[in-house]
C-alpha cells in the first residue's frame, strides 16, 4: 500500500500543489506518449527499419533502451526531482546509424557499431564533466526569460509538428537529393497536408484527437491516457476487421492504410525480457578516440547538451518550476542524462537526453519527482510487457494526438515574451520557428543564442547580456565552422 504522506514528504508533493494520483496519471501519460521509442530505436539501431543490418542486435538495443531509460530516469525523479523522462534521443540515433558508422567503416574499421558506441560511452563521460563542473547550469542561468520562454514555444511547435507526421496528417512533399554539387530538391514545398485526408489512419488520429480535446476542455483527469486508450480500441477493432472475411476488409480505404501496414496486435501481454548479452560491454573505447573519430565525440556532445537545456527549459516554464529566471537543481537533471548516456553505451544503445514528450505529463499535473519514477518503473515494466508496448508503439498515429494537445497548451508561454524589446523577440523569433524547421532542438537553440548576444551588442545594449553568452556565441560559431561542416 502507497504511503501518501511519505511520498508527499520524499517528493514535496504539497508544495508543488500536487498529488500521488497527478504524478502516477502523469507519468503513464508521459510513458505512453514516448513508448515508440522502445520499439524504434532496436529498429533504427538495427537497420531492420532500412532493410539493411548494422549488426546491433534487436533484442539487446530493446533492453538496453529500457534499462538507461528507467535508470537516467529515475535519477532525474529521484536527485533532481523533475519530473522528466529520459530516454536515447531521436535524432542522435539516425545520426549514428546514417553518419557514424560509414564513417568509421570508411576509416578502415571493421567494427564498426563497437566503436560507434565507443564514441556514445566517451560523449557520455564528458557530459558527465561538464555537469560535475557545472558549465551546462552557466547556460541556463544565463539565458534572459523571454528566451527560456521562446523555448517552451518552439519545442510546443516541434511536438506539434511532430504529433501531425506521426499521425500522417503532414507528408513529405519534395524529394531531397544529396550529389557532389550541392543538395537538390525537387517538389515545390518540403512537407504538405496530405492529400488523402479520407483515411482510416486520419480517422483514428482524428477520433483520438477530438475525444482528448473534448476530455480536456471538460477537464476530465486523465485526458490523455483516455484518449490514447480510446484510439487504441479503435485500431484494434479497424485491425480486427481488416483481417476479417468482411467485404469492407478488401476495401481500397482499409486495405492500403499504415493500421494495416504497422499495427501489430498481440495474443500475449507478457514474455521474457531480451538478453543484453550481444551488445552488453562491447564498445571499443581506444577505436573512439582516434583522431579521426574525435568530431563525432564533439557532435554528439553538442547535441545532447543543448536538445537538453531546451527540453529541461521549456518543460519546466510549462510546469512554473522556473524561479526568479533561475532553475533549481539544474546541476542535478544534467547529471541524470550523463549517466544515463554512459551506462546506455555499455548496455548497447545511444545517447541519453531529456524527452519533449515530458511536457504532455507536464499537463496532466506532473509537478515532482514521482512522475519521473513512474516513467522509470513502466520501462522496468517493458522488458516484461514488450508484446503490448511494441503494440502500441508500433502505430504512432495513436499518440499523435497527444503531442499535438501537448504542443497546442505550450504556446502560451509566447505570452510571456518581450515583443515590444525587438532586441529580445527577434532572436527568440527565431528559436521558436527554428526548432520546429531545423527538426532539432539544438539547431535551434543555436539560431537563438548566436543572434541574441550579437543584436544586443549592435542594439547598444551589449550590458543586458553576460559575457558567458558572447563566449558560447563565438564558440558555437566554430563549432559549425569547424566541426560540423566538415562531417
Amino acid at each position: 500500500m502507497i504511503n501518501n504522506s511519505r511520498l508527499d514528504k520524499l517528493f514535496r508533493l504539497s508544495e508543488n500543489g500536487s498529488s500521488v494520483g497527478n504524478e502516477i496519471t502523469a507519468g503513464i501519460t508521459t510513458f505512453l506518449t514516448m513508448a515508440y521509442i522502445i520499439v524504434v530505436q532496436p529498429m533504427v539501431l538495427s537497420g531492420r527499419m532500412f532493410g539493411f543490418d548494422t549488426g546491433l542486435d534487436f533484442g539487446a538495443v530493446m533492453a538496453a533502451t529500457c534499462i538507461s531509460s528507467a535508470v537516467a530516469t529515475a535519477i532525474m525523479g529521484i536527485y533532481a526531482r523533475y519530473p522528466i523522462a529520459q530516454a536515447p534521443g531521436m535524432g542522435e540515433n539516425f545520426f549514428f546509424v546514417f553518419t557514424v558508422l560509414p564513417a568509421v567503416s570508411a576509416a578502415g574499421f571493421s567494427n564498426s557499431w563497437q566503436i560507434g558506441l565507443g564514441i556514445i560511452f566517451v560523449s557520455g563521460i564528458l557530459f558527465l564533466l561538464l555537469s560535475l563542473f557545472g558549465i551546462r547550469k552557466v547556460i541556463i542561468d544565463a539565458v534572459s526569460p523571454s528566451m527560456k520562454n521562446a523555448m517552451a514555444v518552439g519545442i510546443g511547435l516541434f511536438i506539434a509538428f511532430i504529433g501531425m507526421q506521426n499521425a500522417g496528417i503532414i507528408v513529405t512533399a519534395a524529394t531531397i537529393v544529396t550529389t557532389p554539387g550541392g543538395v537538390i530538391i525537387s517538389g515545390e514545398t518540403l512537407v504538405k497536408l496530405n492529400p488523402h485526408i479520407f483515411s482510416i489512419d486520419l480517422f483514428v488520429f482524428a477520433s483520438g484527437l477530438f475525444m482528448t480535446a473534448a476530455l480536456y476542455t471538460r477537464k476530465i483527469r486523465g485526458a490523455i491516457i483516455l484518449g490514447i486508450a480510446g484510439a487504441t480500441i479503435i485500431s484494434v477493432i479497424l485491425k480486427l476487421i481488416s483481417t476479417s472475411g468482411f467485404e469492407i476488409a478488401e476495401s481500397h480505404l482499409l486495405s492500403n492504410s499504415r493500421l494495416v501496414k504497422e499495427f501489430t496486435l498481440s495474443c500475449n501481454l507478457f514474455s521474457l525480457p531480451p538478453s543484453l548479452k550481444p551488445t552488453l560491454f562491447k564498445m571499443d573505447i581506444l577505436g573512439a578516440l582516434s583522431l579521426s573519430m574525435v568530431p563525432f565525440i564533439i557532435i554528439f556532445l553538442f547535441m545532447d547538451m543543448f536538445d537538453t537545456i531546451g527540453t529541461l527549459i521549456g518543460v519546466s516554464e510549462q510546469a512554473g518550476l522556473v524561479k526568479d529566471n533561475k532553475l533549481p537543481r539544474a546541476e542535478k537533471a544534467f547529471l541524470s542524462d550523463a549517466v544515463g548516456t554512459v551506462i546506455g553505451a555499455c548496455a548497447g544503445t545511444t545517447t541519453v537526453t531529456s524527452f519533449i514528450e515530458s511536457a504532455a505529463g507536464v499537463e496532466q499535473g506532473g509537478r515532482t519527482g514521482l512522475t519521473s519514477i513512474t516513467i522509470a518503473i513502466f520501462f522496468l515494466l517493458a522488458l516484461f510487457l514488450s508484446p503490448l508496448i511494441i503494440m502500441i508503439g508500433s502505430y504512432t498515429t495513436i499518440t499523435a494526438p497527444a503531442l499535438i494537445i501537448v504542443g497546442s497548451m505550450m504556446i502560451k508561454n509566447v505570452l510571456k515574451i518581450q515583443w515590444d524589446d525587438y532586441s529580445e523577440s527577434i532572436p527568440c523569433f527565431l528559436m521558436i520557428t527554428g526548432i520546429p524547421l531545423t527538426y532539432s532542438i539544438a539547431d535551434g537553440l543555436t539560431m537563438g543564442f548566436v543572434s541574441y548576444p550579437f543584436i544586443k551588442l549592435l542594439s547598444g545594449k551589449r550590458k543586458d547580456v553576460s559575457w558567458f553568452m558572447y563566449l558560447l556565441a563565438i564558440l558555437l560559431i566554430l563549432y559549425f565552422i569547424f566541426v560540423r561542416s566538415k562531417v
